[in-house]
């Protein structure tokens, strides 16, 4: 492929030279705010002309013209984009690891019994695993003026008036049988202590006297306060067992899907004329999905799984 190739032709020879273009890198993976402007992020103007001012008095004659499109050519081809911010997650559980671990094996023990469940008769489960979360400040958001439906050839998508009437927040608290794809969930004021063994009792009346209920969910200060572990210490032995996601591992949660589809159905856009109605609109969705529930299956990582 080499032969290929266009041979070297004559031309300019660089007038910028490897170490000019070295003294731009290390300028751009720096902050501005290090070097006294107020800006948190470069901007190609701002570095440009900051080079054309530093970069001769730091031996580097040849940079003393240098021009907005050139610098673009040079951190283009060293791949740094100082413009932008790329967001990312650290790590602080240090059991991060042992925790994913446990909420695998969870899910691999729900693969185990689906293949168990094949071809045996329909009986009360042995035990029901529910993947739970909260969606917590889902905004009433009401029109002042009414929406105009899409009209061919005017336009072609509903018009709605830029401004709105805020009235308040809701709280969902939904978990998802691994098992049966079932919805459980409720809609709240607030998602305290008590609202979530409100949802624990709605479970527990939910399943067999019999049957062991696995929650998969977060630490979240409601799951593990005084108030919780009151009314969990007076349910019979083996009824309820809690399996803690690690800190920002919420993505480990099956939920986390569920509630992404209904942002980006449901809730998408929605407007309501008071808080009731967007209630009865979250749960009336919620038994629209349980008339053909969804069984969802994880799996990343799983075969890792002790």
């Amino acid at each position: 492929m080499a032969a290929l190739d266009d041979s070297p032709r004559p031309g300019r020879d660089r007038t910028i030279t490897s170490e000019a273009r070295t003294f731009i890198v290390d300028l751009a993976c720096r902050k501005p705010k290090d070097l006294g402007y107020p800006h948190e992020l470069w901007t190609t103007r701002l570095l440009a002309r900051h080079v054309r001012e530093q970069g001769p008095a730091a031996g580097h004659a040849c940079l003393a013209k240098l021009a907005q499109g050139t610098l673009c050519k040079i951190l283009a081809a060293h791949e740094i984009k100082p413009h932008k911010v790329r967001y990312y997650l650290e790590r602080r559980d240090p059991e991060f690891a042992e925790k994913m671990a446990e909420v695998l094996c969870v899910y691999r023990e729900v693969a185990l019994l689906k293949q168990a469940a094949q071809g045996q008769p329909e009986e009360g489960p042995a035990v029901a695993i529910i993947s739970y979360d909260e969606k917590p400040g889902i905004q009433a958001l009401a029109t002042t003026a009414p929406d105009l439906p899409p009209e061919p050839m005017r336009h072609e998508s509903v018009a709605r008036d830029q401004k709105y009437v805020r009235l308040g927040t809701l709280n969902l608290l939904a978990g998802i049988d691994l098992l049966t794809g079932a919805v459980h969930a409720s809609v709240e004021e607030r998602h305290r202590s008590r609202e979530f063994v409100a949802f624990l009792k709605q479970l527990d009346a939910a399943y067999p006297t019999a049957t062991a209920i696995k929650l998969i969910l977060d630490n979240h200060s409601a799951h593990i306060s005084k108030e919780t572990k009151a009314w969990l210490a007076k349910q019979p032995e083996g009824r309820f067992t809690f399996v803690f996601t690690p800190k920002h591992g919420s993505w480990l949660n099956l939920i986390e899907g569920f509630f992404s589809r209904m942002a980006r159905s449901v809730l998408r856009q929605i407007r309501v004329a008071s808080k009731p109605e967007l209630r009865q609109r979250i749960l009336d969705a919620i038994e629209e999905a349980n008339r053909d529930p969804v069984v969802h299956t994880w799996t990343y990582k799983i075969d890792q799984a002790a």
